[in-house]
C-alpha cells in the first residue's frame, strides 16, 4: 500500500521531501489509513508531516468521540493537532445551503488555518478512487459539463489527495492487517450518517454503484478513468478558451456602463467571435466567466447555454441566471452580477426565459425572481396532511417521489404548455389556468415551474400540482416542494 502511494504522489509531484504536510483527520477507514501512510513517510524522509487537523461538525451525538479519537491517534504518532468545532447546522441556515455544502466550506475553511497554524505547505485529504467515481456520477447527473466531470484532482491548490489511487477496500485492508499485528490505533470509527440515503453522494455508495458493478464488477475503476479522461480533455479545452477568450473579451463599461454607485461587476464579449467558434469552446468561456460572477452558487453547462443561446440569436434579449443577468446588446454579450442589486429590473415582465436544474435534494436559487425552489425526499405517511401540500396551491407541495427519480427542471412557462390540476377531468392550457386564478399578466413569467425529465409540468409554484403527480397511498415516497423567498 505505501508503495502504491508513493508511486502515486511521485507520478503527480505532489509531495516532496521537503514538503511540509497536515494530514485531514475525521476518524473514518480512509483518513486513518492516511494518517499512518503519511506518518512511515514521514519516518523516512519522503515528506515532513507536521500534524493534523479535525473538525467537529457538532452533527452527531458521536462527534465528541470521534474528536477524541483522533487526539489520541495523533498523540500515538507524537504530532500535534488542530482542532476545531463548527456549527454547521446554523451556518447551513445562514447561507440558506445544505448541510452536506456547509459542512464542506467549513472543513476546508478549517484545512486552511490548521496549515497555517501548524506552518505547512499543503493539506493532505483521504479521498479515495471510490470517492472518484460517487463524485464523477454525481456531477453527470446534475449536468456539470467537463470541468466537473474532471472530478477531484490530484492537487488542488494547497490541497493534495495521494490516496487517489486507493480503493476504499484496500485501505480496510490495509488497516485490518496493521490491527491483526497489534496496532490498536489503525482502528477507525464508523459514521452513522454514511447510511443517511436522503444524502445524494450515499444513495450513490450505497444502490447505483452496487446496481452498476452488476453489469461491470471494474465500474468503480472505469468511472474514475473517466474522470481522467475529463480532466486531460479540460486542461485542452481550458487552454482553448483562454485563446477564444482574448479575441472576444471587450470593455464592460463601454458596452453597458455600470448603475451609479455600483461598481463594475461583469463580463462584455463581441458575439461574432462567439458565434464562429466551437460551441463547446465558447460555452467553456461563458461557463468559466459566469462561475467568476455567480458568488459561490452552482453553474452548469446548462447555464452557459442559455447564455450562448442569446450570443447566437439574431435580437436583443436577456436571460436571468445564478447570481447574474446575461443580456445580449447589438454585437455585445452582457455577463452582470446581480449581488447586491436586489431583485433584478423587471424580471417578471421582460419574458425572459430561464430553466434550472434541480437535484433530489437540492435547490435552485432564481435571483431575477428573488424566490428557491427546493426538493426532498420524504414518506407520505410521515407528511401531515394539508389540503394546500396535497394540491400545491400554496408554499408547499407534496408530489409522488416515484415519478420524480430523475433529475427535475425549474423553469417558467413556455408556449403550448398545457397540465392537468388537482381535481380537473382533462387537461388545460396553463395561460387559462392563470387567468382562472387570476394571476396578472405581468407576473405570469416569474411563476416558477417544477417539470420532470420529459419537460411534463408537475408544479406550478404556489398554484397547483399536476393530478398525475398527486399522492394518493401513504405507501408511496414523497417529493416535498417548497417554495421560499431567496
Amino acid at each position: 500500500m505505501i508503495d502504491k502511494v508513493r508511486d502515486f504522489v511521485r507520478r503527480h509531484d505532489l509531495i516532496r521531501s521537503d514538503t511540509r504536510v497536515v494530514g485531514a483527520l475525521s476518524g473514518g477507514s480512509d483518513s486513518v489509513a492516511l494518517a499512518h501512510i503519511l506518518d512511515e513517510l514521514d519516518s523516512t524522509g519522503e515528506l515532513r508531516l507536521t500534524g493534523f487537523v479535525h473538525l467537529n461538525h457538532q452533527l452527531r451525538v458521536a462527534a465528541a468521540d470521534d474528536e477524541r479519537f483522533c487526539r489520541e491517534l495523533a498523540d500515538a504518532l507524537r504530532k500535534p493537532i488542530v482542532v476545531e468545532r463548527a456549527d454547521v447546522r446554523a451556518r447551513a441556515r445562514h447561507e440558506r445551503r445544505s448541510i452536506e455544502a456547509a459542512a464542506h466550506a467549513a472543513r476546508y475553511e478549517s484545512f486552511d488555518r490548521a496549515r497555517t497554524s501548524l506552518n505547512a505547505d499543503v493539506v493532505a485529504v483521504g479521498h479515495t478512487r471510490d470517492d472518484q467515481a460517487e463524485t464523477f456520477l454525481l456531477r453527470l447527473v446534475r449536468g456539470a459539463g467537463p470541468r466537473g466531470l474532471a472530478g477531484m484532482y490530484p492537487r488542488n491548490g494547497s490541497i493534495v489527495r495521494p490516496l487517489l489511487s486507493c480503493r476504499r477496500r484496500e485501505l480496510r485492508d490495509w488497516l485490518a492487517v496493521r490491527r491483526a499485528d497489534g496496532d490498536r490505533f489503525a482502528a477507525f470509527v464508523e459514521d452513522e450518517s454514511n447510511r443517511d440515503l436522503t444524502i445524494p453522494r450515499n444513495r450513490v455508495r450505497t444502490q447505483v454503484i452496487p446496481l452498476l458493478e452488476g453489469l461491470n464488477r471494474d465500474i468503480v475503476d472505469i468511472l474514475a478513468g473517466e474522470a481522467d479522461l475529463a480532466r486531460e480533455l479540460w486542461t485542452w479545452l481550458d487552454a482553448a478558451a483562454d485563446d477564444l477568450e482574448s479575441l472576444a473579451r471587450a470593455d464592460l463599461v463601454e458596452t453597458l456602463p455600470s448603475p451609479r454607485g455600483q461598481p463594475d461587476s461583469g463580463r462584455a464579449y463581441q458575439v461574432e467571435p462567439l458565434q464562429t467558434a466551437p460551441p463547446f469552446v465558447a460555452r467553456t468561456v461563458l461557463w468559466r466567466a459566469m462561475n467568476d460572477l455567480a458568488a459561490g452558487r452552482p453553474i452548469t453547462f446548462e447555464h452557459a447555454s442559455a447564455a450562448l443561446e442569446l450570443a447566437r440569436g439574431d435580437r436583443d434579449s436577456s436571460v436571468d441566471l445564478p447570481g447574474q443577468r446575461a443580456q445580449r446588446i447589438g454585437p455585445r454579450l452582457v455577463l452582470r452580477s446581480t449581488r447586491g442589486r436586489g431583485t433584478v429590473e423587471n424580471a417578471a415582465s421582460s419574458a425572459n426565459l430561464f430553466r434550472y436544474p434541480l437535484s433530489i435534494p437540492g435547490e435552485v436559487v432564481l435571483p431575477g425572481i428573488g424566490c428557491v425552489v427546493s426538493a426532498d425526499l420524504g414518506r407520505a405517511d410521515s407528511f401531515p396532511a394539508s389540503r394546500s401540500a396535497v394540491v400545491g396551491n400554496g408554499p408547499v407541495a407534496a408530489v409522488r417521489g416515484d415519478l420524480c427519480r430523475e433529475i427535475l427542471g425549474v423553469r417558467n412557462r413556455r408556449p403550448g404548455d398545457r397540465f392537468r390540476p388537482v381535481g380537473l377531468n382533462g387537461h388545460k392550457k396553463l395561460q387559462d389556468f392563470f387567468v382562472d386564478r387570476k394571476v396578472t399578466r405581468h407576473t405570469r413569467d416569474a411563476v416558477p415551474i417544477v417539470v420532470d425529465h420529459h419537460d411534463r409540468i408537475v408544479w406550478v409554484a404556489g398554484y397547483g400540482i399536476d393530478e398525475a403527480f398527486r399522492v394518493t397511498d401513504t405507501a408511496q415516497a414523497v417529493l416535498i416542494l417548497k417554495l421560499t423567498r431567496a
